[in-house]
């Protein structure tokens, strides 16, 4: 990624033994030292130093402490200099929807327009519905059905001259929010801390907290003190949402602490 200070390899990848075994999660580039970049942005605003020198005291001492206090302090607009960019597949149109009302993030997202679904589409079946042989049954005859009248429309479509994009922009409206898709998104720190805050929680839709599981795993390997306490709200105090809360935050507590620990 020209121009963007990142780290050119991908890190790894995370998949949860669950039955939605088609999630994949990865974690492609990230700012590289981002304690380090974290802690410049914030000295700046308080140091007489030039950059250069500044940059030389930072790199010369471990960070640590500092970041955890900034974080502590609530200070959070140093933390939005360090980035972090994933690549996701295996999760259903109804999870890359509520994942994009996350605004202040960026996405790029397989198109249906762009790429045809004639061959077959792939979909996400909920656990719940899995498990119950009538209930599966049922679902996939529902999935069957839309490819096919997917097909008939481009077929229909294309006798008619129209072709490609034309006919997909219009076959797709049939196509469920079950369909598999793919996204690649970039978000700050900060914004990820708020997104695991959100959708960490219990209350969270199944798939997409699956999802933030995982990212959070991947991210707190490569920045533990950023994301030392990262997670749903209850894990640094009282269940933020009072009456509805799932009233699990022993439990929730003791399996955020399973996640790596620091390095």
């Amino acid at each position: 990624m020209s121009g963007s200070g990142e780290s050119p390899q991908q890190k790894g990848s995370f998949s949860p033994s669950m039955p939605e075994a088609a999630l994949k999660v990865i974690l492609l580039r990230y700012t590289p030292n981002p304690e380090e970049t974290i802690a410049l942005a914030a000295k700046l605003c308080y140091s007489a130093s030039d950059i250069e020198a500044l940059k030389e005291k930072i790199e010369a001492k471990d960070q640590k402490t500092f970041v955890e206090r900034l974080r502590k302090m609530g200070h959070l607009s140093p933390i939005e200099h360090a980035s972090f960019t994933f690549a996701i597949e295996g999760i259903s149109r109804a999870c890359s929807h509520q994942l994009v009302r996350h605004r202040l993030a960026s996405y790029s997202q397989q198109s249906q327009r762009y790429v045809s679904e004639e061959a077959g589409f792939d979909f996400v079946i909920p656990p719940i519905i899995r498990d119950d042989p009538q209930l599966s049954a049922e679902y996939e005859k529902c999935m069957a059905h839309a490819q096919e009248v997917y097909r008939q429309i481009v077929r229909k479509l294309n006798e008619r001259g129209i072709r490609g994009e034309a006919a997909n922009q219009d076959a797709r409206f049939v196509l469920p929010n079950a369909a598999e898709t793919k996204i690649i998104v970039t978000m700050n720190a900060r914004v990820l801390l708020h997104f695991f805050r959100q959708r960490c929680c219990t209350r969270a839709q199944w798939e997409i907290r699956a999802m933030a599981d995982a990212m959070l795993q991947l991210a707190k390997s490569v920045a533990p003190v950023i994301f030392n306490q990262a997670g749903p709200g209850c894990l640094a105090g009282p269940c933020p949402e009072g009456e509805y809360s799932c009233g699990n935050a022993v439990e929730t507590r003791k399996k955020y602490g399973q996640f790596p620990a620091e390095k």
